[in-house]
């Protein structure tokens, strides 16, 4: 009898239990293991294994070098795992414009009045179904050289991202190497509307393309002689270029080298496609999916979900997604849970820049991660650059507190300055204490650029675009990042001591977040209260506790980059209750720099904790 019972009483949770699964889908709406941190590599896969030196302003491939995918060797993914990574993002992966010849291979020259840099800017994508040339010790199996660094890649226990670039493809797109049955894009459309459903490009009819007047003395490689380069581009009619302008002749700072791709949305604004029902951002990847199956959709919309299943199958684990914002958060929810159900574990991180847009992106389009540029970034930079204060921190975890795990977290990337750059920082040093916030103060995955870890400044003059930035659009060497390669030793045997030292400090924060408990459990704010409570403790600092059952963890950033500065850390009675720990000292010890210690009193009322911390300094304190 008492077993009958206990048979009943399991079958009776387990039904509860499946109900309550149901109902919660508000839970359930983007299904992620959040067991360890996830830190991000992205790396500029031409640059990466280039060492040549030359870095001649618009210099050919010849004259600086390029990098090939097999300069991935183990030694130097072996290298890059132990820096504190479990992705890597291989940037520029898919074929684009490239102004270099490889005729001989059955690809098209591209023309330089609508390529930006001798390189090519790697948005501007000509066929998705293959691979950059440029990146390839063998053009003719440039593929298979891909496939091989992904199976490489995988071996060295990290998983491998590459971008999809979704609003817009290279003026000229044609693929070479489409599989069976799959047309390029504009193949079918009837270029005689402006608008169709089913074209994949918006046209101008009866207009010619022009190319764009180039002013400041800005010429296609830097004034170089080029049979191609003569102010002109065949294209009749013009296409709609990708940042969305109308014009046949696209103003020089429109996205000239690109055109817009349609998903079905009309010159008015007009959605010609079934919208998501109310509520059903509350629904998991799988009802998404379910939604979708037995509608007709826009042509583009089946092409681009096709794209990405077929890197899915070539063992891609994930994809960054370009300017998510300008493509309608319906289609997302098609291509994401279409992904998904192909790999649920597949990692979907999109650029979106408007705050305002993120849940609905997060939630309707089913992406796991966005970037948090226009509020964690952007605040992090005003403060590295004196300009700011740390007391505008704290309100943007409390803003993003709902959606905290999806907002990936960065420095450095191929659109931003590097840290280092006058324009920037200035100094390496001054990033210390941003990327231990940026690491450490939420449960979302944090992203590093290659060569962010050994300083480099982005000086080169490459030719197209201005320094600060190491250049996305020319062939360069990148000389920090040259030194700690080392004629492809992969060891830091030319790197300076301070470019080891900045490493050093990278991959022990890095190896430290993603092994830690406290970092995917509770986050609570220390600033707001020190900076009513505490003297000496000022505007120049950031204090915060992360923890879980497991881990209690107290962080300390000094931006200052002069000042040290000495007070009296408190903790109110509210977190120790919820540390559960009694009356008494305990030992507060660094995991960062190891050597030092501070103890922490705790009382009836609260805690406190007498801190030094130097320049630029910063703590990841647990308690013992």
């Amino acid at each position: 009898m008492n077993t009958q019972s206990s048979v009943i009483r399991v079958l009776m949770v387990l039904i509860l239990w499946s109900c309550s699964s149901e109902k919660s889908s508000e839970k359930k709406m983007n299904t992620i293991q959040k067991n360890n941190k996830i830190v991000v590599y992205q790396v500029f896969t031409r640059l990466f294994g280039n060492t040549n030196s030359t870095n001649k302003p618009w210099g050919t491939i010849e004259e600086n070098g390029v990098g090939k995918f097999n300069d991935f060797t183990d030694k130097a993914l072996s290298e890059i795992k132990d820096l504190g990574v479990t992705h890597i993002w291989y940037t520029g992966v898919p074929h684009h414009d490239v102004i270099t010849d490889y005729t001989q291979f059955g690809i098209s020259n591209d023309d330089p009045d609508v390529v930006k840099g001798r390189a090519g800017s790697p948005y501007a994508v000509k066929d998705y179904y293959n691979v950059n040339p440029d990146l390839a010790v063998n053009v003719a199996n440039r593929l298979q050289e891909f496939e091989a660094l992904i199976e490489r890649t995988h071996k060295n226990g990290l998983k491998v991202i590459i971008d999809i670039v979704p609003n817009h493809v290279a003026r000229n797109y044609q693929s070479l190497t489409n599989p069976e049955g799959v047309k390029d894009f504009g193949a079918d459309d009837d270029t005689s509307l402006v608008y169709h459903v089913n074209n994949n490009f918006y046209y101008n009819p009866n207009e010619a393309f022009q190319v764009p007047d180039f002013l400041d003395d800005f010429l296609p490689l830097g004034g170089e002689k080029h049979p191609l380069s003569d102010r002109k581009f065949d294209e009749n009619p013009s296409k709609w270029t990708g940042n969305g302008s109308r014009l046949s002749k696209p103003d020089r700072n429109d996205w000239y080298e690109t055109v817009k791709i349609n998903y079905g949305v009309s010159p008015e604004g007009k959605k010609d496609f079934d919208e998501l029902p109310i509520g059903f951002e509350n629904e998991n990847y799988q009802k998404h999916f379910e939604f979708w199956q037995g509608k007709t959709v826009p042509n583009s919309w089946i092409k681009f979900r096709d794209i990405a299943l077929y890197w899915l199958e070539k063992g891609v684990d994930g994809f960054r997604f370009d300017m998510a914002e300008m493509v309608p958060v319906e289609f997302w929810s098609y291509l994401n849970s279409h992904i998904k159900m192909k790999n649920p574990a597949a990692f979907l991180l999109a650029e979106v820049y408007n705050p305002s847009l993120y849940r609905a992106y997060i939630k309707k389009g089913k992406m796991d991660y966005l970037y948090d540029k226009v509020q964690l970034y952007d605040t992090l930079k005003n403060v590295m650059q004196g300009r700011g204060l740390t007391d505008h921190i704290p309100p943007i975890q409390t803003d993003l507190k709902d959606i905290e795990h999806h907002l990936l977290h960065f420095l450095e990337n191929h659109d931003e300055q590097r840290i280092a750059s006058p324009e920037f920082a200035g100094n390496a040093e001054k990033g210390k204490p941003a990327m231990v916030v940026s690491a450490t103060i939420s449960t979302s995955p944090t992203m590093v650029y290659f060569a962010q870890e050994l300083g480099e400044d982005g000086s080169e003059n490459a030719g197209f675009g201005a320094p600060s930035r190491t250049s996305i659009f020319d062939y360069i060497g990148v000389p920090a990042l040259q030194r700690w390669v080392n004629e492809k030793k992969f060891d830091g045997g030319k790197s300076t001591k301070e470019e080891l030292n900045l490493r050093d400090f990278y991959k022990r924060l890095l190896n430290f977040t993603i092994k830690s408990d406290a970092l995917m459990g509770e986050y609570q704010d220390l600033h707001q209260f020190n900076r009513e409570n505490t003297e000496n403790y000022n505007a120049k600092l950031l204090s915060f506790t992360r923890f879980s059952n497991n881990e209690k963890l107290i962080i300390i950033a000094n931006f200052d980059a002069e000042k040290a500065f000495e007070f009296e850390l408190k903790i109110p009675l509210e977190i120790i209750k919820k540390w559960n720990i009694n009356e008494g000292t305990f030992l507060l010890k660094d995991k960062l720099y190891i050597k030092k210690s501070f103890d922490l009193k705790v009382t009836s009322t609260g805690a406190s904790a007498k801190i030094l911390v130097n320049p630029l300094e910063s703590f990841i304190l647990k308690l013992q």
